[in-house]
C-alpha cells in the first residue's frame, strides 16, 4: 500500500519554551503590545498642546472692574438678543426671549456682586 503522506519528523520532547524566562516574554509581549497599541510607541509626546492664548485676563487685574467688564457684557448680550427677537416669530421669537431672560438673570447675579464689592471697598 502506498502512504501520500510521508512521516511526521522525529521532534524532541522537550518544548524549547519551557527554558525561556517568562518575565522576559511578559515584557517582550508588552513591548509588541505597545508599539502596534500605542500611537508613539510608548514614548511622551515630543511637543505637548499648550492652548494658544488668544485672549487672556491679566493676572494682577482689579476684581472689581472685571466684574464691571462683565456687566457691560452681559448687558449688550441682552440687548442684542431683545432687538433680535423683534424680528422673530414663534418658537425662534420665544428662544431668542429665553436667551435674554437667562442674560437678564446674569446682569442681577453681576449687580448683586457689585455692589457687595463696593462694600467691601468701602
Amino acid at each position: 500500500m502506498f502512504k501520500a503522506t510521508p512521516n511526521p519528523p522525529h521532534t524532541d520532547p522537550l518544548s524549547p519554551h519551557e527554558t525561556l524566562d517568562s518575565e522576559k516574554l511578559d515584557e517582550a509581549a508588552q513591548r509588541a503590545l505597545d508599539y502596534y497599541l500605542k500611537p508613539n510607541h510608548g514614548q511622551p509626546d515630543k511637543k505637548p498642546y499648550k492652548q494658544p492664548d488668544y485672549f487672556i485676563v491679566a493676572p494682577n487685574a482689579d476684581p472689581e472692574g472685571m466684574l464691571a467688564h462683565t456687566y457691560e457684557t452681559f448687558c449688550s448680550v441682552s440687548t442684542l438678543i431683545l432687538d433680535l427677537s423683534e424680528g422673530l416669530e414663534g418658537a425662534p421669537r420665544n428662544l431668542a426671549l429665553a436667551i435674554h431672560q437667562m442674560g437678564e438673570m446674569g446682569v442681577l447675579l453681576l449687580e448683586k456682586m457689585l455692589d457687595n464689592e463696593a462694600r467691601v471697598q468701602r
